[in-house]
């Protein structure tokens, strides 16, 4: 089973945008950021699953290319989900995109991530979603709800002060606020751009955004909208 070395498919913000000289303007401070306890999704939406394309939103996905078995080469998200997050890329400027990293995940590959997180006493717990069988408790990914992505600029994805799934304090979504620099105004950008289309993001991953989860529902105070789910 693979360990959490992922292909190095984003480049670190400050080369590529002193390279392609492109800075976004001086963002707004993220504010303070929630992680609550969750809740059930009692009423779950029918909402299908889509795959997600736009001429400016990349797939990656980062898992397959790693090996990992159990999973996919697909990238999809809930119709809505997508809705919001088309939305968000189109309100950037011309050059900038988005790419999404992981977005539905199977539970078999929930399964697998948890397993070697948990033998790991490197990576904190809390990190990756225990894996429920319960459809009013699924793990955010399993609810096509949860998106893991990164700005894009003339497409190329940028690592926004740490690569994907990195483990370490430098991955939470606020831990740059006290060091000036592309990585953090880059960070903030990607914030605001998905919080003004109604997403929360994960405290510790600034890849991280979720939209109708039970995570969501429990920052927002709004009712979950997403159980598990499957393709059809």
């Amino acid at each position: 089973m693979p360990r959490f070395d992922l292909p190095d498919l984003a480049r670190p913000v400050a080369d590529e945008l002193a390279e392609r000289g492109i800075f976004p303007d001086h963002q707004d401070p993220l504010p303070p950021l929630a992680e609550p306890d969750t809740q059930r999704v009692d009423q779950p939406s029918n909402e299908p699953l889509a795959p997600v394309r736009h001429r400016r939103i990349r797939t990656l996905s980062n898992y397959w290319h790693a090996g990992w078995e159990s999973a996919t080469p697909f990238t999809l998200l809930r119709t809505g989900v997508i809705d919001r997050l088309v939305s968000a890329v189109e309100s950037l400027p011309t050059r900038w995109g988005v790419a999404v990293f992981d977005a539905w995940r199977p539970l078999a590959l929930q399964q697998e991530l948890y397993s070697v997180a948990i033998a790991d006493p490197t990576i904190p717990r809390g990190l990756f979603s225990e894996p429920s069988t319960d459809p009013a408790t699924p793990p955010p990914h399993l609810s096509g709800g949860a998106v893991d992505l990164t700005l894009t600029v003339d497409g190329v994805a940028l690592a926004l002060g740490t690569g994907f799934d990195d483990t370490t304090d430098l991955a939470r979504a606020a831990q740059l606020e006290s060091q000036p620099g592309a990585a953090r105004e880059t960070r903030r950008m990607l914030y605001h751009l998905m919080h003004e289309a109604g997403f929360i993001v994960f405290r510790d991953e600034w890849w991280h955004f979720e939209f109708g989860t039970i995570r969501w529902s429990a920052i927002t105070g709004q009712p979950p909208l997403y159980g598990s789910t499957v393709p059809q």
